[in-house]
């Protein structure tokens, strides 16, 4: 059960990861918007932080599922 809290914390941390990519894209592109090779690093980011996320949450998710109490569908 330890291991469920660490895991919703990395989540917030990779949400804070992705909103960073999110400015830091935006920032790019109204900076210097003729650069094409820092909004695809940008884009890049922001995809692979999302994907993180997602990933984290799946795992997370996954884990809860195994301490769940099976319900016995026989009566005894």
């Amino acid at each position: 059960m330890l291991h469920t809290p660490l895991m919703s914390g990395m989540n917030a941390l990779s949400g804070v990861t992705v909103v960073g990519a999110i400015t830091a894209t935006g920032v790019a592109y109204f900076i210097d918007s003729s650069s094409f090779v820092t909004q695809a690093i940008g884009g890049l980011a922001i995809i692979l932080a999302t994907i993180n996320v997602i990933g984290g949450f799946g795992i997370t998710h996954r884990m809860l599922k195994m301490f769940n109490k099976k319900k016995d569908t026989k009566k005894q």
